[in-house]
């Protein structure tokens, strides 16, 4: 059974590539061959296992997301992409650049100034919908996928300051 998802962004976010781009940016997001955002099914698997644990069902958990070193799960989750037909018109109208912007954050001390050193710029990308499934899901499990994608509901660096706030809606694929 395929479990079939979109995911919308709110606001701006960031998957890091684990790149920085030179002395401007301290962190790039994640982009394809034609410079287009996507989320590694990895990603979406870590974060989806992680809402799963809240359902308390380990059956469930080992079953479709495997257990650390012994099992591999049984279901496999796609990267999350742009529609094709969002691709082929900011590809050919040659658009990439517009889908990201930088922002710059700096820590600060307690007397209110800000602390040496602690500039930083990450690049992030604005508020898109990507697509995304998860194949070989077993039919009993479908609607545990299906809760533990919808409970997801930020993603990214700095989820919990603001950035990646996200819905993801689902569709179920026999």
């Amino acid at each position: 059974m395929t479990v079939k998802y979109t995911i919308t962004f709110l606001d701006y976010w960031h998957i890091g590539s684990g790149l920085t781009a030179g002395a401007k940016l301290d962190s790039s997001v994640l982009k394809d061959s034609d410079k287009l955002p996507f989320i590694g099914g990895k990603t979406i698997k870590g974060l989806v296992r992680e809402m799963a644990e809240l359902l308390e069902d380990e059956d469930f958990i080992t079953r479709c997301f495997g257990s650390e070193g012994v099992a591999m799960g049984e279901c496999y989750f796609s990267n999350a992409t742009l529609s094709e037909a969002e691709k082929e018109q900011i590809v050919s109208n040659k658009l990439q650049d517009h889908l990201y912007e930088e922002i710059a954050s700096t820590q600060i001390d307690a007397s209110g100034m800000a602390v040496d050193g602690s500039l930083r710029e990450i690049e992030v990308t604005i508020p898109v919908t990507l697509h995304g499934e998860v194949d070989d899901v077993p039919e009993d499990c479908s609607d545990k996928i299906s809760q533990s994608l919808r409970m997801v509901k930020r993603m990214g660096l700095n989820r919990n300051r603001g950035l990646g706030r996200c819905e993801i809606k689902v569709e179920v694929v026999a």
